[in-house]
């Protein structure tokens, strides 16, 4: 046989009576536990709460009556509806007289308010019954306190086996319907009401396993089974198919909800499998509970929370080496009634630390400074401290024993995303890793530590992008084009969780459908406020974050550093962040370099080209740089390399422009600023710390076209500079050299000119759009490297940011 057990949300609607009905049905089984209606013992117990103060219960109460009427009503026809009607209201007056009494004496006991509280489940029993009989089951409402024994610990009963056994051997060897048992509720040997504890329902299906020696007992609930973690906190959380019975109390301890821990207790010492089910999925295989579980393919089972709890820490110089503190400690805790958690003391001896609740965190530090009295006032020990807002996440698996490696990953992933553990704690038995975390990094914390085990390879980059242009609008397509392969073939996730442009902002945690966007921001985002994009973004704590900037504006830069400290990575191609002050530069640098966060940034020199990174590698392998010369804009690469008599200046920009070289006024291209900003960079990067101020320009404009009034009226003047341009052309080419416009970069400053180069020079070569970067070194100082290849252009560069992305994705391994 089998004890089959319904939980709340099992019994909580008609619907889900109805598909308990099925199942019921389905399986043929003779034992049935179930619990009260969802919510309704919480109701009950704040009725019982409001009376015992003198203020109105009567409210709830109602509310509690037309609740199980208008389930009747629903689930029922007659002649069953009138039955459970007569018998449901019969109960109801009995809760009503009880509140009453209470209300006059102004006194709830634990006794009474268990007594109140065992309704939701005699209420709701009866009603299932007739559901069921109305099926064609014959069925009855069967109360467990006739057969269930416990001490009178009221509120937390616990059963006694001795007395349970034969009495519920007895009834059932000679109950012939199906039973349809009470959870939660139980009696002493003199027949006072007790409850088993929250929870206590699965309890009550343990005890009815054990002692009727079931083949299985079957926890229905609203779940598929037990997952690897909160999906709420972890999206890619999925069902344990088989776990042990030590693995689920551990579990079922830190946090995972959907099984009570004593219930495994009576299944364990029986060897009775447990499995758990989703009532409205009853063809999901669920989690098998059993002594000796399947290896699994991963080294942890799962992860757990307590999402609060408070840490009371002792320490002081007169704790090492002094025989009986730990033993003090926890005695004075117990004496308190205060529950410990978790317990951590290092081998200094030096401080010794346990989790409470918060709640009873007060209560323990007011019974430390008690016991400890008299060290504390010798100054040996200091007074207890609190440390509160915190959350403990515990790694569970049986696997872990004796097995390298599985703390340094834990550690690694919290590390790589800048989450700080307050306290660790490890049995010798290698079953669980309990980290303690701050509250508001737990979901962050288990969803990197999930990502480290269960989707080991797989590394996941959550995506903020800012600016939806021609660079980051590239980007979003080829992030849609190429995100399957890259999944499938190089286990990299790229998922884009945030959108904002000039207009609207969009930040979705699950993932925005990057096939989508254009018309899912419109119609889901907001107005933009970056302020509030970034606020929210870091607020939001995902693991694996990544800012990306593919604007050129200075207002997203503001955040860069909010961003690393709170360990976000950046990725981006706008000049202005590394172009700026030295000192701005260096902060960013040393932020980077002191948070371990990717800031990577490879798109602001060259568009696609490995310029960034290649003087970065020269340089930490101890290379010195002597000197750069850099063709640094593909727009004015293009105009020098067609110049011609055919070809004047003038018509070139205009050819330019209408390929979309050049920005949208072409100023800002012939200006150079923007070559300013790039050459500006790379001499910071080869070790110069240069100011903008280091910078000469010579202009390709004269100041009556710099000056123009409009982009046309720039346009119309052109024609001015053809002439001058065309006679140095002339001049260059009568010595077989050709015109280019050159960044030089040497420790003493940086100078932007036009220069001629002969056949003996890489540039002569230039074609099309093509940037150089010729660098002399101490090591390439015969023979310079050269770096050549597209410098303009949405592709390029867009696929350069996919890259740094991609390049962030990997460091999270």
């Amino acid at each position: 046989m089998k004890v089959l057990k319904f939980g709340g949300t099992s019994v909580g609607s008609p619907e889900a009576v109805r598909a308990l009905v099925g199942i019921a049905k389905r399986s043929g089984e003779r034992v049935v536990v179930v619990s009260a209606f969802s919510g309704i013992t919480d109701s009950l117990l704040q009725a019982a709460k409001l009376a015992s103060e003198g203020r109105d219960w009567q409210r709830i109460f109602q509310t509690i009556s037309e609740r199980h009427h208008s389930m009747i009503a629903a689930l029922l026809q007659p002649p069953y509806n009138e039955k459970a009607r007569a018998g449901t209201q019969a109960l109801l007056d009995e809760v009503s007289s009880l509140l009453l009494g209470i209300s006059l004496v102004h006194d709830l006991s634990p006794r009474t308010l268990d007594l109140v509280a065992s309704y939701g489940e005699r209420l709701s029993a009866g009603i299932v019954s007739l559901a069921l009989t109305q099926a064609g089951i014959e069925a009855d409402a069967v109360d467990a306190r006739q057969f269930i024994i416990t001490d009178d610990k009221f509120g937390n009963a616990h059963w006694i086996e001795s007395e349970t056994l034969p009495r519920v051997r007895s009834f059932f060897a000679n109950f012939s319907h199906t039973a349809v048992v009470t959870g939660f509720i139980a009696s002493t040997v003199d027949g006072i009401t007790t409850t088993l504890g929250r929870g206590g329902s699965d309890f009550t299906a343990g005890i009815l396993g054990a002692c009727l020696d079931a083949e299985e007992i079957q926890i229905w609930t609203d779940v598929d089974g037990i997952m690897t973690a909160d999906p709420k906190a972890v999206p890619d959380a999925f069902v344990i198919s088989e776990i042990s019975y030590v693995e689920a109390m551990e579990m079922s301890h830190f946090g995972a909800k959907v099984l009570h821990p004593p219930t495994i207790l009576p299944a364990m010492a029986k060897g009775i499998p447990v499995r758990i089910l989703n009532t409205f999925n009853p063809e999901a295989p669920g989690t098998r509970i059993v002594r000796d579980a399947a290896p699994s393919r991963w080294p942890v089972r799962g992860i757990a929370a307590i999402p609060s709890i408070s840490l009371l820490l002792l320490q002081g110089p007169g704790l090492p080496g002094v025989t009986g503190i730990a033993g003090r400690m926890f005695a004075a805790l117990a004496d308190a009634a205060v529950n410990v958690i978790l317990i951590t003391q290092g081998s200094s001896e030096l401080s010794i630390c346990c989790a409470v609740l918060p709640q009873d965190a007060e209560k323990g530090a007011r019974a430390l400074r008690e016991e400890f009295r008299y060290e504390i006032g010798a100054g040996t020990i200091q007074p207890p401290t609190i440390e509160r807002d915190l959350s403990i996440i515990a790694v569970v698996g049986e696997m872990m024993k004796h097995r390298v490696g599985i703390s340094g990953r834990v550690f690694r992933a919290l590390g790589r995303n800048g989450i700080n553990v307050v306290a660790i704690a490890q049995g010798s038995s290698e079953l669980n890793i309990s980290i303690v975390v701050s509250a508001q990094d737990q979901n962050k914390a288990m969803s990197a530590i999930h990502d480290a085990f269960f989707l080991a390879g797989v590394r996941t980059v959550n995506v903020f992008l800012v600016g939806t242009g021609l660079i980051g609008g590239t980007l979003l397509s080829q992030i849609a084009a190429q995100h399957e392969r890259l999944f499938r073939d190089h286990s990299i996730r790229v998922r884009i969780a945030g959108i904002a442009n000039s207009r609207t902002m969009l930040i979705d945690p699950r993932g925005i459908d990057i096939e989508r966007w254009k018309e899912i921001l419109p119609a889901q985002g907001k107005t933009t406020d970056l302020a509030h994009f970034v606020r929210e973004l870091i607020e939001l704590n995902l693991p694996n974050a990544c800012f990306c900037d593919c604007t050129a504006s200075e207002e997203p830069v503001k955040y860069y550093e909010d961003m690393l400290l709170a360990s976000i990575s950046v990725v981006t191609p706008n000049k202005r962040s590394n172009s700026g002050s030295i000192q701005q530069y260096q902060r960013l640098m040393a932020l980077a370099r002191d948070m371990d966060v990717p800031y990577r940034y490879e798109t602001t020199v060259g568009a696609g080209l490995p310029v960034i990174g290649t003087i970065q590698d020269m340089v930490a392998s101890g290379d010195e740089i002597v000197r750069i010369e850099a063709v640094l804009s593909g727009t004015i690469s293009y105009i020098f390399n067609n110049l011609s008599p055919d070809l004047p200046f003038s018509e070139l920009v205009r050819r330019a422009k209408r390929l979309g070289y050049t920005e949208p006024d072409p100023r800002d291209d012939l200006s150079a600023k923007d070559i300013a900003r790039k050459a500006i960079i790379l001499a910071r990067e080869a070790g110069y710390p240069l100011e903008e101020s280091a910078v000469e320009i010579e202009s390709l404009i004269s100041p009556n076209i710099a000056d123009a009034d409009s982009v046309d009226a720039c346009m119309a003047l052109l024609p001015e500079m053809d002439e001058v341009l065309e006679n140095r052309r002339a001049e260059a080419s009568k010595s077989n050299r050709v015109l280019r416009y050159v960044a030089v970069v040497t420790p003493q400053g940086v100078r932007l000119s036009l220069c001629a180069y002969g056949p003996e020079s890489p540039f002569y070569s230039l074609t099309g759009t093509d940037n150089m970067v010729v660098i002399t070194s101490r090591r390439y100082s015969q023979n310079p490297l050269v770096i050549r290849g597209p410098g303009a252009g949405a592709d390029v560069t867009a696929g350069g940011v996919f890259a740094d992305i991609l390049k962030t994705a990997e460091s999270y391994l």
